[in-house]
């Protein structure tokens, strides 16, 4: 199955260009390079003589009002932006690139009631796919899904840790999903992600995996959060199954994290409410013809996003280039894709869309980690070509 052709209809909010829409492109030129763009009606233009970096652009006082402000230099129409960018794109040619450059990639694990079970039928289940849906029948037995009204940290939560134990159910998700810390964990290394139209790639060695949908902060040095965009936080089940300390393999993989198309500043249009409120939806259609579709109501999450960047960046943590926060998703898939009881799991080729109303929509065609292109442009080598470039100053 080919990669879904980007169009402004299958990419842009319900509203258009209506919002504040900002990333990073592929610029070419003397010397090509990458540099944060904005999308307007009348096309997509160059920020980088004003600011080298998203994260620069992140860390004014008011990057909105800089948007504003600044015209910055033509590159091309929206259109041709979208129809060029993947992983086939011309490099002689403007494309779209993931929305952030140097900010740390984190995120939030088991924030929402229906997947911090699911996490629990994992551990319980031993990674073990077959073994799944006999697990939990017995989990959801005796939890139920009334875990959504429970405030983490709260003193009902400690009454539940508390009978939890005494059944013999305890688990290291249910304490973080309703302990007073959340988890916090580093998604990838900066740079390393991978933007809309590109592969996601799941590791060759995993048998039970999934995608996983989820709004993505944008948050600067000080913590202020400026937007939003769209993330896939691509799970390997059976690794972490088996282990939480497999963590960094089940979710740190090349091409396994994916974000954009770009972040929406918050405005006049779109606040945090917004986010709060908001519906993510995931569609994953397969060569062998399965279709799964679901959603994660962003009114459900257990945390406040506000909540999940004080415990990101605090005393104990800073971020002196920001930070793009994943905030976690409620949706575990356990659709039957083959056998009866196997539930879902990624296979090569799917075309997976995750999208929402004021975000617009993220495609990624699924490879392996071991198949996807090799992450290469890193820190020294975006260093050099601002140089290069010009745009550095001292």
């Amino acid at each position: 199955m080919s990669a879904t052709p980007l169009t402004s209809a299958n990419t842009l909010p319900i509203d258009g260009l209506e919002g504040t829409l900002i990333g990073r492109a592929w610029v070419p030129g003397n010397v090509s390079g990458p540099s944060p763009v904005v999308l307007r009606v009348d096309g997509v233009f160059d920020l980088s003589e004003h600011f080298p970096t998203l994260s620069e652009l992140l860390e004014l006082p008011s990057p909105l009002q800089a948007v504003r402000t600044f015209k910055g230099r033509y590159i091309s129409s929206v259109e041709a932006l979208l129809a060029n960018t993947g992983t086939h794109a011309d490099d002689k040619l403007p494309s779209l690139l993931p929305p952030a450059d140097l900010q740390v990639i984190k995120a939030a694990g088991v924030t929402f009631a229906a997947s911090m079970i699911e996490r629990v039928i994992e551990e319980q289940a031993g990674g073990d796919a077959d073994k799944a849906e006999g697990v939990r029948g017995l989990v959801m037995a005796a939890i139920g899904d009334n875990l959504r009204a429970i405030k983490p940290g709260s003193e009902q939560a400690e009454r539940l840790k508390v009978l939890l134990i005494e059944q013999g159910l305890w688990s290291q998700y249910l304490e973080v999903g309703i302990g007073p810390d959340a988890e916090i964990f580093t998604k990838a290394p900066v740079l390393a992600s991978v933007g809309t139209g590109s592969e996601i790639g799941v590791h060759p060695k995993s048998k039970w995996n999934n995608p996983e949908p989820e709004i993505v902060l944008a948050v600067n040095s000080r913590g202020e959060i400026l937007g939003a965009t769209l993330g896939n936080d691509v799970n390997l089940r059976d690794f972490e199954g088996r282990s939480a300390l497999l963590l960094s393999k089940a979710k740190d993989n090349n091409a396994s994290c994916a974000f954009g198309p770009f972040i929406r500043l918050f405005d006049e249009g779109f606040t945090l409410d917004d986010v709060r409120n908001c519906i993510v939806e995931l569609q994953v259609e397969g060569s062998d013809g399965f279709r799964l579709e679901g959603s994660s109501s962003m009114a459900q999450i257990s945390r406040d996003p506000i909540d999940l960047v004080a415990q990101t960046l605090c005393q104990e943590h800073q971020y002196p280039d920001g930070f793009m926060l994943f905030l976690g998703t409620l949706f575990a898939p356990t659709q039957d894709r083959d056998l009866p009881g196997s539930g879902f799991t990624h296979k090569q080729g799917d075309q997976v869309r995750i999208a929402s109303p004021f975000l617009g929509a993220l495609h990624n065609q699924v490879t392996y980690s071991d198949q996807a292109l090799p992450w290469t442009f890193g820190l020294r080598a975006l260093m050099s070509n601002l140089a290069a470039r010009g745009l550095l100053s001292v």
